[in-house]
């Protein structure tokens, strides 16, 4: 499972032109579900981004996560982060999950961060047509991958 983790003033996602969801100051957070993913992933990714130390301290450090600044997460499904780019120049989306292993594994992602934080994460459609809008506060980019935790 991968995430890419932006730190935001603000983000939101439309569907069809209308808005969908929207935060402030947080985390925009895009989710990968791949062939082979757990719960245990979903667990991990969970506590790697509520504990993320990407927000600045009194003193200008990333010193702080999302938690301890109060602020908000919009995770949206994203499966072209399973996209390999071996050969060609076309990417291939073998690797990508299904939508009976990628949609619980999503709102499981969802429901975790949710508990960790005790409020809400804003979320966007799983499979829709998303256009998402955000700020990147930094910029802050960070590209976290399950599969490389040990």
């Amino acid at each position: 499972m991968k995430i890419v983790i932006q730190r935001v003033s603000r983000a939101s996602v439309s569907i069809g032109g209308s808005l969908f969801s929207s935060i402030k100051a947080g985390l925009m957070v895009l989710v990968g579900v791949v062939e082979g993913d757990t719960e245990d992933d979903v667990d991990w990714l969970a506590q790697k981004t509520v504990n993320m130390r990407i927000f600045d301290d009194d003193n200008g450090v990333m010193n702080r996560s999302v938690a301890e600044i109060g602020g908000e997460v919009l995770a949206v499904s994203q499966f072209t982060l399973a996209a390999s780019t071996k050969k060609g120049n076309r990417p291939s989306y073998i690797h990508a999950a299904g939508h009976e292993l990628a949609v619980p594994l999503y709102e499981r992602y969802c429901e975790q961060v949710e508990a960790l934080l005790g409020h809400p994460v804003a979320k966007g459609q799983f499979g829709a047509d998303m256009q998402v809008e955000l700020i990147n506060d930094g910029p802050v980019t960070i590209i976290v991958d399950s599969k490389n935790k040990v």
